[in-house]
């Protein structure tokens, strides 16, 4: 029988040689880490300070959310920020049912035009997309300054969509022979610069300046050009919806190439995608479920906040703008309000803005205290025209040096008339005086 010492049954003490290994290696390792991680944070300095730089930068976005967004899609992430916007609206629908909230439509008034106006007689109501309307909705009210005491911008409230009735959206109408138009760039949207035209709006630009509105999408998004002060910032693109201002202030909407083209009375067009309205009716394939051409950010079938401009038979031009529209309920608040040809601008609840101005005398500078926004549940607020740090692309609307007498309107009837025909217009628009003489040759 063998048996075991207890000395022999004891561990054998450690070589100190291989204890001495097992630390060198550990120590090795943790520098190896430490390097590892230091490398990899001097690598992502210029990432985080970049990022950090955008959620602190107000132009970026009225949220953080919205400006991890702009930043993500600047830096190659926008399908992962498209993914969750998708999943995020796709869980907040439309609110369904309900009532607008107080005040969000006017209460319905009669207005007596003066005997002999200024400018474009003032249009019929819009009639309301659901049934029975409510008072007020669809009635124009005079906003922002008058020019020679004249109205030139008149908005109405309408509700867009029969299943979620509290929602309200909002409409401008803006008499283009009272008001001149004017584009001011950016250095984020379309970037580079300077411009002759970029935010702040100078003193004396605000001594006449009625209304602002946002233009469209991000350049790269957009799919489009940009023209202004004699040179192409952006290549135009043939067939783009384009937003064309002439020498005089005066505007014409179409696609470029066709229906507007560069001549030289063109002093700035802003492109973005394609028409959603052209010869007074939706364009085709808006409910088809082919939505990337007008606009990949969420996809033409998610209803989002949306805005789009129009112009009528005319020349007067409707800005459209609210919260849960798709782009098909744009196209029909534009045919509805008078539109020829419209476009798509920008889209989300931080960019969309429409603002009107009041100042007290009629010479007085607009500020952002006596600006309101077109609807009061629009993000921002009239100042971020009026702000350095603002450096995307936006338009105003000016009182116009001269003006052009009309005949006389007729009182501004408070009740809805049906439209002239089926697409709700008021029918197509024919051929007049070129740019040089005030007004755009214009065709459907």
């Amino acid at each position: 029988m063998t048996t075991t010492s207890p000395a022999s049954s004891r561990a054998r003490p450690a070589v100190p040689g291989r204890r001495a290994r097992r630390s060198r290696a550990k120590t090795i390792r943790r520098r190896r880490l430490v390097v590892a991680l230091l490398v990899l944070v001097v690598l992502m300095t210029p990432i985080w300070w970049s990022l950090g730089s955008a959620l602190t930068t107000r132009s970026m976005g009225t949220t953080v959310a919205a400006r991890f967004a702009e930043w993500a899609h600047d830096h190659g992430g926008g399908s992962i920020v498209r993914w969750a916007e998708n999943v995020w609206y796709s869980h907040h629908p439309p609110p369904k049912g309900g009532k607008p909230a107080p005040g969000a439509i006017p209460s319905p008034t009669t207005t007596t035009a003066p005997a002999v106006t200024v400018g474009l007689p003032v249009p019929s109501p819009v009639v309301p997309l659901i049934s029975p309307a409510l008072p007020g909705e669809g009635q124009w009210h005079p906003a922002g300054r008058t020019v020679n005491g004249t109205p030139a911008v008149y908005e109405a409230f309408v509700r867009p969509d029969p299943g979620s009735t509290s929602v309200v959206a909002g409409i401008a109408w803006m008499d283009t022979k009272l008001l001149r138009a004017t584009l001011y760039s950016g250095s984020s949207i379309p970037g580079g610069g300077p411009y002759k035209y970029s935010a702040p709006i100078q003193p004396t630009a605000a001594t006449s300046l009625v209304a602002a509105f946002n233009a469209g999408f991000r350049m790269a998004t957009a799919n489009s050009g940009y023209y202004t002060d004699g040179k192409v910032v952006i290549p135009l693109r043939t067939g783009a919806a384009s937003f064309v201002i002439y020498t005089n202030g005066s505007v014409a909407i179409g696609a470029w190439g066709s229906q507007v083209k560069m001549t030289s009375h063109v002093v700035s067009v802003r492109q973005n995608l394609d028409l959603v309205v052209t010869g007074g009716q939706p364009v085709p394939g808006l409910s088809s479920g082919t939505f990337l051409k007008w606009g990949a950010t969420l996809g033409g079938a998610v209803d989002v906040w949306r805005s789009g401009i129009g112009e009528t038979a005319n020349g007067a031009l409707v800005y459209v703008g609210g919260p849960y529209l798709s782009i098909g309920t744009l196209a029909n608040l534009l045919v509805r309000a008078g539109a020829v040809r419209g476009m798509e601008l920008d889209i989300n609840t931080t960019w969309v803005n429409y603002a009107t101005f009041s100042p007290t005398v009629p010479n007085g500078a607009a500020t952002p205290t006596n600006g309101t926004d077109l609807l009061s549940n629009m993000a921002g607020s009239p100042g971020r025209y009026f702000a350095s740090w603002w450096t995307r692309d936006f338009f105003t609307m000016s009182s116009a040096p001269t003006a052009h007498v009309t005949p006389p309107a007729t009182t501004i009837p408070s009740t809805q008339s049906a439209p002239s025909s089926s697409s709700g217009t008021s029918g197509a628009s024919g051929a007049t005086a070129s740019p040089a003489k005030g007004t755009t040759k214009r065709g459907s």
